[in-house]
């Protein structure tokens, strides 16, 4: 039985209480969504599913897979999000693995010694989670439970209990609030503080922590910086707020956001101007008229 409609009816942490407490086994896809010309009872735009945003499997209750539709969820590139490979290691080992599945991958890594069991684990654990993390935020999109349907079985697939995650959501999203409202623009752009070689030293920063340091340039903007890094706005809003809290950056605007300010004022000066200039002409003419 497939169940399908709109995060904005039935929200991600709805479809995951249903799931764990029916301990269902199926497939979530949640989608873009293409605006129609119809609408639905409440008046409001109806929307048909587009590409492919996320998927997320599950076995009896619990999440088993999850994957990002922009994201390359290669486990090389998981085992390179946690650290446990060098950029290097990850794109030689993408490179020869062509088409070998992910278990076949794993088998291969743990042999050669570059990671062991655990760390293929707690890494696919932790990308999970992530992608969970990051689509509970999301308030609008059609999507598709598929119930029955499985991944396949090239996948690694890791069990992780709902009720754990769904406790959890409920901080994060407290968390995103916060973030929102720390960093509601993402437009701006962050330059280090004078002198931060001190502030840098003895931090265990992690990998994605350290690829957002790399692009801080005024010339950056945070937006331009998620992108680059591929990290949704939650995931850049927590990296950026802690740098900023740890004093290792600091908010600027950037070059063409300080002219689109200076137009934007030079507009304002020029409007009120040509509205002072007939009020004085009227004033004079009035003046004369008076003599």
């Amino acid at each position: 039985m497939a169940l399908k409609g709109n995060l904005r009816d039935f929200s991600t942490t709805q479809l995951l209480n249903l799931i764990n407490l029916a301990k269902k086994t199926g497939i979530l896809k949640i989608y873009e969504g293409i605006p129609t010309t119809e609408r639905d009872a409440n008046d409001r735009i109806k929307y048909v599913p587009g590409n492919e945003r996320a998927s997320v499997a599950f076995r009896e209750g619990k999440l088993v897979h999850a994957s990002m539709g922009n994201q390359d969820g290669n486990l090389a590139t998981v085992l390179y999000k946690a650290g446990k490979l060098n950029q290097r290691q990850a794109q030689v080992i993408r490179d020869r693995a062509g088409n070998t599945s992910d278990k076949a991958l794993a088998l291969l890594l743990i042999q050669a010694n570059y990671v062991t069991q655990v760390d293929i684990v707690t890494s696919i654990q932790q990308y999970m989670l992530d992608i969970i993390y990051d689509l509970l935020t999301w308030s609008e999109g059609p999507f598709l439970f598929d119930e029955g349907q499985q991944v396949g079985d090239d996948r690694i697939t890791v069990p992780i209990d709902l009720e754990d995650v769904i406790m959890e959501a409920s901080r994060r999203i407290r968390e995103v609030a916060l973030l929102n409202e720390e960093l509601p623009n993402l437009d701006l752009a962050l330059k280090f503080p004078e002198a931060p070689g001190d502030k840098f030293k003895g931090l265990h920063l992690s990998q994605d922590e350290w690829r957002v340091v790399s692009y801080v340039n005024p010339k950056n903007s945070i937006r331009q910086i998620a992108k680059a890094t591929n990290l949704s706005d939650t995931q850049i809003r927590r990296i950026v707020y802690g740098l900023l809290q740890a004093g290792l950056v600091e908010l600027v605007r950037p070059p063409e956001m300080v002219e689109q300010a200076r137009q934007a004022a030079a507009l304002r000066r020029r409007r009120e101007m040509s509205q002072v200039q007939p009020t004085v002409i009227n004033k004079l003419i009035e003046r004369i008229r008076t003599l």
